[in-house]
This record gives C-alpha cells, structure tokens and sequence, in this order.
C-alpha cells in the first residue's frame, strides 16, 4: 500500500515540475509572438507608407510647387496623427496589458495556493495512512 502512495507522490512532483517548464516555455513564446506582431505591424505600416508614396507620383507634373508643399503638410499630418493614435493604443494596450497580467498572476498564485494545500493535504493522508498500517500491524501481532 506504501508504495502507490510513494508513486502517487512521485507523479505529483512530475506534474509539478511539467507546470513549471510550461510557464517557462510560455514565457518565451508570448515574446516570440509579440515580436511576430510588432514585424507584421512594421510591414503594413511600410506598405501603407509605400502606397501612399506611389499614388502622390503617380499625379501629373502640373502644380508641382503646390503639390510638394501639400505632400509635406499631408505627410506631417499622417506622422502627428500617426504618433497619437500609436501612443494612445500603447497607454490601452499597457493599461489593459497590465490589468490582465495582474489576474492572471492573482489565478496562478491561487491555483499554487490550492496545490500547496493539496500537497498538505496529501502528506496528511499519507502519514494517516502510514499509522494506520502500523496500528493494524500491531493489532494483528496482538491476536
């Protein structure tokens, strides 16, 4: 009987240890992604950039002076808008980056607590279980 529960044991500690090596991997997948994301959002921003770009040479030659000035002010209006919209969506993104970051973090650490209290729990029943041979190994040799 000692020795499925010293099994059962070891599985714990198996399992735990598979827990841990997932975080780790998880860890450094979430960079992997974010690095994923922030090329594929360089890339639309420079396809976006390129468009535009090739519609402004593709006007005629006509009012060349005006065009160019327009570009320049049409180009300084993209950037200050640009810059705004991507510093605002990065203030949401931190905020709620860092909202989900904290339950998350709050469901592991509950989810620790809890095993922390199985493992007691299992320790527990285990010397019960332990004593409770014994007592009948005593009661036996009494007889």
């Amino acid at each position: 009987m000692a020795k499925r529960l010293s099994e059962q044991l070891a599985e714990l500690s198996v399992r735990a240890k598979n827990a841990e090596d997932a975080a780790t991997a998880a860890e450094k997948e979430a960079h992997e992604k974010i690095a994923a994301r922030i090329e594929q959002a360089h890339a639309a921003a420079t396809a976006a950039t390129e468009k535009i770009n090739q519609d402004v040479k593709s006007v005629k030659d006509t009012a060349t002076r005006d065009w160019n000035a327009l570009q320049a002010k049409i180009v300084a209006d993209i950037e200050t808008l640009k810059t705004g919209i991507a510093q605002r969506k990065r203030e949401r993104e931190v905020g709620r980056a860092e909202n989900n970051a904290e339950r998350l973090e709050w469901e592991a650490g509950f989810a620790i607590d809890y095993a922390v209290a199985s493992i007691e729990q299992a320790k527990l029943a285990v010397l019960d279980a332990v004593a409770g041979r014994i007592e009948a190994e005593k009661a036996r040799k009494a007889v």
